[in-house]
Formats: structure tokens, sequence, C-alpha cells
């Protein structure tokens, strides 16, 4: 991407970073309601040209050179303010409100500044519609990467509790890992879960891949990047022999590295639709 739009999507993805801490970093045990509120009112006022500090500054200067709403930023807030209140999600229909609020929002953020290719004629619905799907797929794969970090520090089940029930797995048995006293391996009915998981996180990515190729040519190959490397997470979770209690999934760089070329020809062989 050129300097500037690199610029743009780095102060996006600060802002996003800054937001998260608020709820996930040190001091989010005195984070409260209110502080969102201030939060939210900083970002109005990031929107209206009035920045706090200079790297509310750099997001002010992505504003004035790009048509970014604000919508999406402040649907990020509300996720925020779901973590404060809701460590249980009922269904998949709450979690999938949750993953737009929280990720689903960033390609949303992102798209006016990485833009459709100069060749496209279809509807630029379908282009942000990939764009959502990413950041969707991409927060189902940290939840399933995550489960026992979330579960054992945080008190939180993300997984939907339906589906948990649907497996036979109660929140008990989740919060405590759930292996085998015979064997020490991950147990039968959690290996069944996490792959109708996983199959349902592949089939979003999958959703996401129909509208990479139609992004400008020098935001293609970043995004196809991004996906290829997320995705993998998902094999990683296999890898592990689907034991996300004790073991954390990852994408080695060595792996990451030799992934960039492949996506490299993907980005390469887009075809306008």
């Amino acid at each position: 991407m050129t300097p500037e739009k690199q610029r743009a999507i780095w102060a996006i993805y600060v802002w996003c970073r800054r937001t998260d801490e608020l709820v996930d970093g040190p001091n989010a045990s005195h984070i409260t309601p209110e502080a969102l509120d201030r939060w939210e009112e900083r970002l109005e006022g990031i929107f209206d040209g009035k920045p706090v500090d200079m790297i509310d500054a750099t997001l002010c200067d992505t504003l004035s050179r790009f048509p970014v709403d604000i919508q999406p930023f402040r649907d990020m807030i509300d996720g925020m303010r779901m973590d404060l209140v809701k460590p249980r999600y009922e269904t998949f229909d709450e979690l999938y409100e949750y993953c737009y609020r929280v990720a689903g929002t960033v390609g949303l953020m992102s798209m006016p500044i990485m833009g459709c290719d100069e060749n496209f004629q279809g509807d630029v619905k379908k282009v942000y519609k990939a764009a959502l799907a990413l950041g969707l797929a991409n927060q189902l794969t940290n939840i399933l990467r995550d489960v026992g970090e979330d579960a054992q520090t945080r008190n939180r089940i993300y997984v939907p509790i339906e589906d948990l029930n649907r497996f036979g797995i109660t929140e008990q048995e989740v919060l405590r890992g759930m292996f085998s006293p015979s064997t020490g391996k991950v147990d039968d009915r959690w290996v069944a879960f996490m792959k109708f998981q996983i199959e349902r996180a592949r089939q979003v990515f999958k959703d996401a891949e129909d509208g990479v190729n139609c992004l400008h040519k020098d935001a293609r190959w970043p995004v196809w990047s991004a996906l290829d490397v997320y995705r993998n997470i998902l094999d990683a979770i296999e890898a592990n022999g689907y034991n996300n209690f004790n073991q954390r999934a990852y994408v080695p760089k060595v792996e990451k590295f030799l992934m960039l070329p492949q996506s490299y020809l993907k980005a390469q062989k887009a075809q306008m639709h």
C-alpha cells in the first residue's frame, strides 16, 4: 500500500488497540462503563477535529484524507461494554453480534482506506460484506485459540452455551479443562465440539475470500496474507489435538514467511466480477 494508506491503517489499528486495552489491558479491572462513555466522547472529539494527544491526531489526519464513518468505531466501544457485563454467550447469534462489534468493525473501518479495484464493476456491498466476514473469522479464531486463557484467567466462556449443551459439555468442564482421567488426552466430546467450531470459522473465512480480490491492487496482498495466517491458526489447534486449554496455537514465524509467496500469487490472480 502507499505510505499514506499505511499511515491511515496504522492510525486505525492503534485506536482499536487502545480501545481493546481498556477492557483487556493491565488496568482492565478498574474500567467502568463511565470510562467507556468518556472514551466515546473522546472519539467524538477526534471526528470533530479535536484530538487529545498525538495518537488521536494521527486518526484525525486519516479522517481528513479518507471517508471513514464513525459508526463502526462506536460499535467497537459497544463491544467493549459487552465485555464488562457479559461473560457468557447463550447462542451463536449473540456471539456473532459481539464478534461484529469487536472485530468485524475493523474491516468496515479499513475499507474506505483500502478501496476497491479500479476495474471493479460489481456491488460494493459485496466487498464490505467480505471485509466484515474477515473480521468475524479472525475473532472466532481468537476465541477458539484462547478458550483456556479466557476461562481460567477471566472466567469468560465465549463459545456459545447452546453449542456446549449440544455436545453434552458443561460450563464447569470448560472452566477446569476437559481432559480424560484415564488417558490425559482431550475429552472426545471436546474434540467433536471443536471440529464443529473450526468448520464454522473456516466457512466464515471462505465468505471473506469472496471479496478480497475486489480490493484495490495494493491492498490485496496484505489482506490475503492476514487471512491465510489467521486461518492457519485453526490448523494449529487441530495439530495440538484440539487442546486449547493449556496449549496456545500459533503459526511459527518461518511458516508465516513461507506463506507470503502463496498469498502474493492469490492477490495477483484477481478476477473481477
